[in-house]
């Protein structure tokens, strides 16, 4: 009798302590869901802390753009997309001759004008931080005179886009005159030849030849990179 008492008390024992297991797990399982979420919820915050400061990035550096630049830009053919910060000369006859990546006197007085005032505003303390890369970026239109072959003439307008732009490029670097600014320039500021991968078109969807032979100087912050590293660290977790 005492023998059965015991093994039922054994028993209960043995229940009492799997039972008093299963809660410690299910509240260290509650804790670490807890931990994740708010992990999770935090880096939302972050993300959304970096895509509000981008935009007001954006929108400071496009206003500070415009103010220095907007009685400048009708007299160059200019204009500023707000979107992509991005400066674009759209009078192709201004930039280069035809065929040629040898700068116009008329383009060089522009460049004289705009790029000192351009690029002090962007490698200023306000924004230098947040830059990821100054593109110079060279357009042509689909076109190459005596070429009938699609791919014959994006690749000749791929070379000539690409040696315009580094032919902007090292005129601009000349007009640097603060050392500071020419090793930050160094680090940011590059030449694209893009050829006619992206062309400008009509509202019918054909393609604008003249103003897609242009020259654009775009900014691209680091907005983007930082939230790819948030997202990444939330994949860790």
């Amino acid at each position: 009798m005492f023998k059965g008492c015991n093994q039922k008390n054994d028993s209960e024992s043995e229940w009492v302590s799997i039972s008093d297991l299963m809660s410690v797990l299910m509240m260290i399982f509650l804790f670490i869901a807890i931990s994740y979420m708010n992990n999770v919820q935090q880096n939302q915050r972050n993300v959304k802390k970096v895509a509000i400061a981008y935009q007001e990035l954006q929108t400071d550096l496009y206003v500070e753009l415009w103010e220095e630049f907007r009685d400048d830009l009708p007299k160059w053919k200019a204009v500023i997309d707000k979107e992509t910060l991005a400066i674009r000369f759209e009078e192709p006859e201004v930039l280069f001759g035809r065929g040629s990546a040898k700068l116009s006197n008329r383009f060089k007085i522009i460049l004289n004008d705009f790029f000192p005032r351009y690029i002090k505003i962007i490698s200023s303390s306000k924004y230098n931080q947040n830059i990821e890369e100054i593109r110079i970026e060279g357009h042509t239109s689909s076109e190459w005179n005596g070429e009938s072959g699609e791919m014959a003439a994006y690749f000749k307008n791929m070379a000539l886009s690409q040696n315009r732009t580094r032919s902007v490029l090292q005129y601009c670097m000349g007009l640097i005159a603060e050392p500071q600014i020419i090793s930050w320039a160094k680090l940011y500021l590059t030449a694209n030849g893009l050829s006619s991968s992206r062309p400008i078109t009509l509202a019918d969807g054909l393609e604008d030849t003249q103003k897609s032979r242009r020259v654009e100087f775009r900014t691209k912050t680091n907005a983007e990179k930082k939230v790819v590293e948030i997202i990444e660290q939330m994949e860790k977790i």
